[in-house]
């Protein structure tokens, strides 16, 4: 079974390597969001099994779209995408629901590695 993944980031070149990085490892990219706003209404629509989702965006951050999809669905599974030095928001996003999270830039064992671990949970 291929897992589907949703990628949400505001810079599109992140997604991209997400996507190289996720397909490679035989995930399928269920859709992709440039914000939390689209990311809420996108979750609802697609139920991805795992969504990878930037901490710092515009419109509505990652930390607040998190609250917004867990209240949506309870067990919904997202990895944070942080910044080295965003560490307290890293915390916040847990708190809010996240499951875990990987450090840009990417190092794609570890990306696999992360998602593995939730999906295979």
């Amino acid at each position: 079974m291929s897992y589907r993944i949703m990628l949400v980031d505001d810079a599109q070149v992140t997604r991209l390597m997400l996507t190289r990085i996720l397909r490679a490892g035989g995930y399928e990219i269920a859709g992709e969001a440039s914000n939390g706003m689209e990311a809420v209404d996108l979750y609802r629509k697609i139920n991805p099994d795992l969504v990878m989702m930037d901490i710092t965006m515009p419109t509505m951050s990652g930390i607040e779209a998190v609250r917004k999809i867990r209240e949506y669905d309870s067990e919904a599974k997202v990895v944070m995408c942080s910044a080295i030095g965003q560490k307290s928001m890293v915390i916040e996003a847990i708190e809010a629901g996240a499951r875990n999270y990987i450090i840009k830039p990417f190092e794609p064992q570890k990306v696999l590695d992360v998602v593995s671990s939730i999906l295979t949970a």
